[in-house]
């Protein structure tokens, strides 16, 4: 029998790897890719080739498609059509283009919503969404997400092992929750699973407080604003584990398809905090987001502190998966940026860890809510001035990937960001002008200027790499937090904590101990009030002199080694002469608390204080501030990528001579023109 059967498996075998090699290869993924978003369903199939020819021309290398188009993908329920997008990636493919397909469960189509209106979902006025506009569908609905999830699996079907597709992107920039009685009982299941017994939630979120007390699941409702603070964050809790098992719904299907070469990821969308992109990311091979200006000009302390953000959900290389080519539809005023600054911008992502940079979109829509929006080729089909630009990006990638191949931002300094504390901060920001994103980037963009690299990450992040670690307005502080801070300072780390630090708790409940809460005993100090300012408050001490125009917190030292580093001048009589800022010293280690919002100047004094107490050193000091430093770095490369945002040229020493990987040669300083960018290894 064994004799028998063997010959027949060798030669199942050998049929099988037979078929194997008579497939195309994969296409090779440089280390840099350059991409258009291309919906090639809108326009008729002739058209596909003219299209590919100007995208190979540009050096596009990569196109997502599909993420919009479930009205064609299936036209009626069950009635799958993927023939056209077959030919779509065969078409690209000829071109040396590869594909990453999106997921079109951003846009159900209108059979879907009319067959099945309880997907549709729920608004918070108690209206149901309709049909006409995209992200009108109930993300908690388990009749969605089945369809989402059968259209999902059918794609990677057919496309899992296709060796032109190098990817996957889960839907499109998650953004609308649902109000409805079907998401009202799930968020109710989902507090008694945490929570255990009513007993235990309303003792943690004080519902004694105006008669709150809950003493049935299904009394607890929805609040986005003005509940109680508890009820607040552990909704938001709620929408970031539903997206997230939303998300996991499609991956999973995918994955049971799909090659392992082949990454899925989603599109986020940077400073936007409507969920928790910590939980969302954690089941992605890689994170992503959608960088665009809007009116104005790149701002790049903002912008970069937004890619830091993105790489730090993973703490490794993401992709740009969408940027403005020029100008987009959506803002007040959307105006074009500036000839060059697209370059700039451009590799202005990959000195921040970017992988990829995508363009939305290739081609003006001929109808639709987007006509207006920025893209590389008209209506007509012929380039807009800006596509000469996007060549040149795309020649000067492919000079430069050999070189990035490898590399990544490898940082000393770590911002932590924490979206419990921004929201909290949000519901309750006692001053309006206290933005806790804002609060971040006044630490980050003096920090950047003279470590040239910082990552942001979460408080619960491995911290063990960093030297210095800055905690601006952490609100909100749970235990493992905190003890993930106290370990690091005890290893012999730098922390720095900003104004609001400590102050609640992981049910956004007030700490019965002062701020900066379970830390206050390391600092050997503790805040003991704090004020919401409308006039201008002197600063004076180790910094310099200066003015704090938000917030301010009256620090009391409780130990006889915490050292006073600033203190407020004459004021309100109740600030005057006390503490602003202290430090101490714990072992090799040190806790630093800022209890007053530093004006400019002094934050960057500060830096440059923070900087020589953990022992770092300033990266090319010096430089004017409209030059941006780039460091990447790995495989035994050191990469940096120089950029003039000023309006004058600007000559530039370098620290020694380096190989100008984009012109050539060995060099040792380097002149950039307004948006100039030197690529120097």
């Amino acid at each position: 029998m064994l004799r028998r059967v063997l010959p027949a498996i060798a030669f199942l075998l050998s049929s099988f790897l037979f078929a194997q090699s008579a497939l195309p290869p994969a296409p090779r993924k440089p280390a840099l890719l350059l991409g258009a978003a291309w919906y090639p369903e809108q326009w008729p199939e002739s058209r596909w080739d003219a299209d590919l020819q100007l995208m190979e021309a540009a050096h596009i290398n990569f196109v997502r498609v599909g993420e919009f188009a479930w009205s064609t993908l299936e036209p009626s329920e069950g009635n799958y059509q993927l023939d056209w997008l077959e030919h779509a990636v065969r078409a690209a493919e000829k071109h040396h283009i590869a594909v990453v397909i999106g997921t079109p469960s951003a846009a159900p189509p209108a059979w879907l919503t009319t067959k099945y209106p309880q997907t549709l979902r729920t608004m918070e006025n108690g209206r149901k969404d309709e049909h006409g506009n995209r992200q009108q569908f109930d993300w908690s609905d388990p009749k969605y997400r089945e369809l989402a999830r059968n259209v999902a699996s059918k794609m990677a079907e057919r496309f899992g092992h296709d060796p032109n597709v190098i990817g996957w992107q889960i839907d499109n920039e998650y953004a609308n929750e649902s109000y409805g009685d079907t998401t009202r009982t799930q968020f109710q299941d989902w507090l008694h699973a945490k929570y255990k017994t009513l007993d235990n939630l309303n003792t943690r979120w004080t519902t004694s407080y105006w008669s709150e007390t809950y003493q049935d699941w299904r009394q607890i409702p929805i609040e986005e604003v003005h509940g109680n603070p508890g009820l607040l964050l552990n909704w938001k809790q709620f929408v970031s584990d539903t997206w997230r098992s939303y998300q996991k719904n499609q991956l999973d299907a995918i994955r049971a398809h799909a090659d392992k070469r082949q990454t899925i990821t989603t599109n986020m969308m940077g400073w936007f905090d409507a969920y928790d992109h910590y939980t969302v990311s954690q089941d992605l091979d890689f994170a992503s987001w959608d960088d665009y200006v809007g009116t104005g000009q790149l701002d790049i302390v903002r912008n970069g502190a937004a890619h830091d953000l993105t790489r730090g959900f993973l703490r490794k290389n993401f992709w740009v998966m969408e940027t403005q080519p020029g100008f987009v539809n959506w803002s007040p005023d959307n105006n074009a940026l500036n000839k060059g600054e697209v370059r700039a911008m451009a590799w202005h992502d990959v000195g921040h860890g970017a992988e990829a940079v995508e363009y939305w979109q290739w081609r003006s829509a001929l109808n639709g809510q987007e006509q207006y929006h920025g893209t590389l080729v008209g209506a007509d089909g012929s380039p807009v001035p800006l596509y000469d630009e996007i060549k040149q990006v795309g020649a000067e990638f492919e000079k430069a990937a050999p070189v990035l191949a490898g590399t990544t931002v490898e940082s000393q300094v770590a911002v932590l960001q924490d979206y419990n504390s921004r929201w909290a901060i949000n519901w309750q920001r006692h001053n309006k002008a206290f933005d806790p994103v804002d609060s971040l980037l006044s630490f980050y963009g003096p920090l950047r200027s003279l470590a040239r690299s910082v990552d942001v990450v979460s408080d619960t992040a491995p911290l063990g790499s960093y030297k210095l670690v800055v905690a601006p307005a952490l609100n909100v502080l749970t235990p493992v937090a905190a003890a993930n801070l106290e370990a690091y300072v005890r290893g012999g780390g730098h922390l720095v904590l900003g104004q609001r630090s400590g102050m609640k708790d992981e049910d956004n409940t007030l700490n019965p101990q002062r701020q900066p809460g379970p830390l206050a005993d390391l600092l050997g100090a503790r805040v003991e009030q704090y004020y919401a300012l409308d006039t201008t408050v002197p600063l004076e001490g180790t910094w310099g002199n200066g003015q704090d125009k938000i917030w301010a917190e009256q620090i009391g030292v409780k130990s006889p080694d915490t050292q006073v580093l600033m203190r407020y001048g004459k004021s309100n009589g109740w600030l005057d002469g006390q503490p602003a800022a202290v430090t101490r010293k714990v072992g090799k280690g040190s806790i630093t608390y800022i209890g007053a919002a530093l004006d400019e100047t002094t934050m960057k004094a500060a830096a440059q204080w923070m900087m020589a107490d953990a022992g770092l050193q300033a990266i090319m000091p010096g430089l004017p501030g409209d030059i941006d430093v780039s460091i990447r770095s790995g495989e035994g490369k050191r990469v940096l990528i120089l950029t003039n945002y000023g309006t004058e040229p600007r000559t530039i020493t370098l620290p020694q001579a380096m190989f100008d990987v984009l012109a050539g040669g060995t060099v040792s300083t380097v002149t950039l023109d307004q948006y100039g960018v030197a690529v120097l290894r």
